[in-house]
């Protein structure tokens, strides 16, 4: 079966949905909508158009929503009604009431309903999480993630806390295998523009594992690690190269006397890790695909997406009451 497939937005992430779409086995990209038409020839199958109701004049099985996160509650609640299956760019909604009704309309209506944290298909990432849950490095203390960068012109909606860090909110829950318990966070805006551009975080899963997030829009040089240290070692994602690299604990005696009363750990052996390296946007797509013809697939859920957005609303809403939040417990 080929899946008929829409396409909303073509900013960056939606021109590169469309590159991946137009090659993916099983998908037949049909029709893509975006205000300003595609001014790049991203797309070189299907209809453009320049409306969502437009868009759903066609006949389609799935779609990708790649607009503004403002809009995306409006688009999938649209999408939903007409039954058709959805992957909505993260964050899921602007805020959790949103996140809420969207993922409530999908499971209503009996659709698959992802959400694209992609770090979730980075090669690093994955093989970071299975050795976690193998036991690699022992009990996990801690899970450190940097995401730091130039600010990209092209972001008007969220500050940096919904567009980055929910990448690094939802992995370190996921790798961790708990979801969180507090957060704490503080931000600033130092580039003039209404929304937070820098934030540091600390916070704690349900099973004790603390967590730390420096985010920001204000390095002039890109860095993406996630740090998990655990009882036996670390383990060293860098998603920008997909490597993963291990430090274990030293087991070799100490001679050098001056350092050999120190009592922690000491660095043992380093491994990185030979490690295939899809690239992350086809893994997320075809698994989508996947979802919906019924075959075993890893998807990031609506409600794991409404576990991000809640997390993040109390990042954003500690930093303004300068307090430590719990944060919400109800979620699925």
């Amino acid at each position: 079966m080929v899946l008929r497939a829409g396409l909303i937005g073509l900013g960056m992430m939606g021109r590169n949905h469309a590159r991946v779409l137009q090659s993916v086995d099983g998908i037949e990209l049909r029709v893509v909508a975006d205000p300003l038409g595609d001014t790049t020839g991203a797309v070189r199958t299907g209809t453009v158009v320049d409306t969502v109701d437009a868009l759903l004049d066609h006949e389609l099985d799935i779609c990708v929503v790649a607009c503004p996160t403002e809009d995306h509650e409006r688009v999938g609640l649209a999408l939903a009604d007409r039954g058709v299956h959805a992957l909505v760019e993260k964050p899921l909604a602007l805020d959790l009431p949103a996140a809420r009704r969207l993922a409530a309309a999908f499971d209503a209506a009996g659709l698959v309903g992802a959400v694209g944290h992609i770090e979730r298909s980075n090669a690093a990432i994955r093989s970071l999480r299975t050795r976690l849950l193998a036991g690699e490095i022992g009990e996990v203390f801690q899970v450190a993630t940097r995401r730091i960068g130039p600010f990209p012109d092209r972001i008007r909606d969220v500050g940096v806390v919904k567009d980055l860090a929910t990448h690094d909110l939802d992995l370190s829950a996921w790798v961790g295998g708990s979801r969180y318990k507090t957060i704490a966070a503080r931000t600033v805006s130092k580039a003039g523009r209404e929304h937070e551009d820098l934030v540091a975080a600390t916070g704690v899963l349900d099973d004790g594992t603390v967590t730390s997030h420096l985010v920001n829009w204000l390095t002039p040089f890109k860095e993406r690690l996630v740090v998990a240290t655990g009882e036996r070692g670390c383990l060293i994602a860098d998603t920008l190269l997909a490597d993963l690299t291990l430090y274990k604990n030293g087991s070799v005696p100490v001679e050098w006397d001056s350092i050999s009363g120190f009592r922690g750990v000491s660095e043992g052996d380093v491994i990185r890790f030979a490690i295939p390296k899809p690239e992350p946007l086809r893994v997320q797509l075809e698994h989508f695909r996947d979802a919906v013809l019924g075959r075993p697939a890893e998807i990031v859920t609506m409600s794991e997406g409404m576990a991000a957005v809640a997390v993040a609303d109390a990042a954003i809403e500690s930093a303004r009451t300068g307090t430590a939040l719990d944060v919400e417990q109800d979620l699925p």
